[in-house]
């Protein structure tokens, strides 16, 4: 089973650091930074969000909902995102499907700012991070941005080519409409 390993189910040490050994990239938090390393395919996805609706989409994102409404099926050790969470998404149609174990590398939850990088773990397509993060800036706008890098782990991706980067350019427009109707005032 993907949550079993040496250490506790979320794999957080003391000081709030995590064992990033099983992590599938050595560039771990480059997300958070926002600097992305060189020799990945890079990813930024931003929309605007319902005014007023920080709160409801920090918690959206923070608890997998956003995930969920995008048509991911979430199976996670916390049911909020913390740091060592382990999570594996699944995407596909019917009995076909591709899941993706990951790690929870950081967190922020703050006034201005809510969300989430998790990295990939051995079994992956792909090898990298890939951020979610909720915004309000200094005027009040409210804004989501996913973002990420990564490459091909297997023969799978790599043979897919450009059709894994359309999946994901997919999967990162999901999320923010899938935000958006989760925000909606009405």
């Amino acid at each position: 089973m993907i949550f079993s390993s040496r250490r506790s189910a979320t794999g957080v040490r003391s000081g709030r650091e995590v064992d990033v050994s099983p992590l599938t990239y050595p560039e771990v938090g480059a997300t958070k930074q926002g600097v992305l390393p060189p020799g990945y395919r890079h990813l930024r996805h931003r929309v605007a969000l319902p005014a007023g609706s920080f709160t409801l989409a920090a918690d959206a994102v923070l608890t997998w909902r956003m995930h969920r409404a995008a048509g991911v099926r979430v199976t996670t050790s916390a049911a909020r995102a913390e740091v060592g969470a382990r999570v594996v998404t699944s995407l596909g149609v019917g009995p076909i499907r591709v899941s993706a174990p990951n790690q929870v590398v950081w967190v922020v939850d703050d006034d201005q700012r809510a969300g989430f990088g998790y990295g990939s773990l051995p079994g992956h397509p792909a090898s990298g991070e890939e951020a979610f993060l909720v915004e309000r800036d200094d005027d009040g706008r409210v804004w989501f941005t996913v973002t990420a890098f990564s490459r091909p782990a297997g023969w799978l991706m790599r043979l897919a080519g450009p059709a894994a980067v359309a999946v994901q350019h997919a999967y990162a427009w999901r999320c923010g409409a899938a935000l958006r109707k989760l925000c909606r005032p009405w």
